[in-house]
C-alpha cells in the first residue's frame, strides 16, 4: 500500500475473520517496531505477545470484556520496561538507577512510538487494529497476568487480526485546531465552536445511529458530546480511580523512587 493511504486510511477494527496471522507476518510487525525511535536507544520497552486463547480470555475481563481481545487471533502489550536495563547496569557496575517517574515517562514514550510503528506494519499488510486504553487504565490486572516483573508496567496494547468489518472513517479535528506554529496560540469561544462543529455533529450521529447508545443518551438525559465524553463515556470519577490505579501500581513496580 502507499503510505499515505496506510496512515489516512486508519480505522479501529473490532471484528476480526477466524484467521490465523502467521509467525513470518507477525515477525515483520514486531521489527518495525524494533525500529522506532527511542530515547538515547535505550530501548525501554518490551513487547509482549499473546496468541494463546486461554490467556486472552482471562485478560478480557482485565480489558474491560472488550470482545476483540478474544476474537483477534493476537494481542500485543507494550510495556515500559526498565528491569532489562537495569540488570545489564548490575553486570556492567553501573550506578543502578531509572526507578522514578521521569524513567517510566521514558518507557512510556518508547513503547508508544514502538506500538505505533507495528501498527502502521501490521495495517501496511492488511491488518487491522484496535487500540484499548484499558490497558494502563488496568495496568495492575493485566500486568499479573501477563506476569510482569519490577520496573515493567503496561502502557499500550492492542488486538491484531485480518478485518471482518470495513467501518468508516472516523472525523478528525481540522488540521487548523491542532497545529501551533512558533508558539501555542490560545483559542477563542469562537474558534473553538468552529474547530469542535464537524466533531459535534458526526460524534453525536454516530452514537444515534447506533441504539443502544442512542438509549443510554436518552436515559442519561445527555444533549451534546461534550456531555456523553464527560457524563456518560471518561467521568471524573473513572478517571481520579484509574489515576490511583496507576500511581499505586508505578508504586508496586518500583517507578516511584524519590531519593536523591
Amino acid at each position: 500500500m502507499d503510505f499515505n493511504d496506510v496512515i489516512h486510511g486508519h480505522k479501529s477494527i473490532r471484528e476480526y475473520q477466524d484467521r490465523e496471522v502467521s509467525q513470518e507476518l507477525l515477525e515483520e510487525i514486531l521489527d518495525a517496531g524494533i525500529r522506532a525511535s527511542s530515547s538515547g536507544n535505550m530501548q525501554s520497552y518490551s513487547i509482549v505477545v499473546t496468541r494463546d486463547k486461554e490467556l486472552r480470555k482471562k485478560l478480557y475481563s482485565a480489558h474491560m470484556e472488550q470482545s476483540m481481545v478474544v476474537d483477534a487471533p493476537v494481542l500485543l502489550t507494550f510495556c515500559a520496561d526498565f528491569n532489562r536495563m537495569r540488570k545489564w547496569l548490575t553486570l556492567e557496575d553501573a550506578p543502578l538507577q531509572f526507578d522514578n517517574f521521569m524513567s517510566f515517562m521514558i518507557g512510556a514514550i518508547d513503547a508508544t512510538l514502538a506500538s505505533q510503528n507495528c501498527a502502521l506494519a501490521a495495517e501496511n499488510a492488511g491488518l487491522g487494529i484496535c487500540y484499548m486504553g484499558s490497558t494502563l487504565a488496568n495496568c495492575d490486572q493485566i500486568g499479573q497476568l501477563l506476569n510482569l516483573p519490577p520496573n515493567v508496567v503496561p502502557v499500550v496494547g492492542y488486538s491484531l487480526g485480518y478485518p471482518a468489518e470495513t467501518p468508516p472513517l472516523r472525523d478528525r479535528l481540522p488540521k487548523h485546531g491542532i497545529v501551533h506554529y512558533e508558539q501555542y496560540q490560545d483559542y477563542s469561544d469562537e474558534d473553538i465552536k468552529e474547530i469542535y462543529k464537524e466533531r459535534n455533529e458526526k460524534g453525536w450521529q454516530r452514537y444515534m445511529d447506533v441504539p443502544k447508545l442512542k438509549e443510554m443518551t436518552e436515559q442519561l438525559g445527555l444533549k451534546n458530546l461534550a456531555q456523553i465524553y464527560t457524563i456518560a463515556k471518561y467521568t471524573k470519577e473513572s478517571h481520579l480511580k484509574f489515576s490511583q490505579t496507576v500511581l499505586n501500581y508505578l508504586e508496586k513496580q518500583n517507578f516511584m523512587n524519590n531519593e536523591e
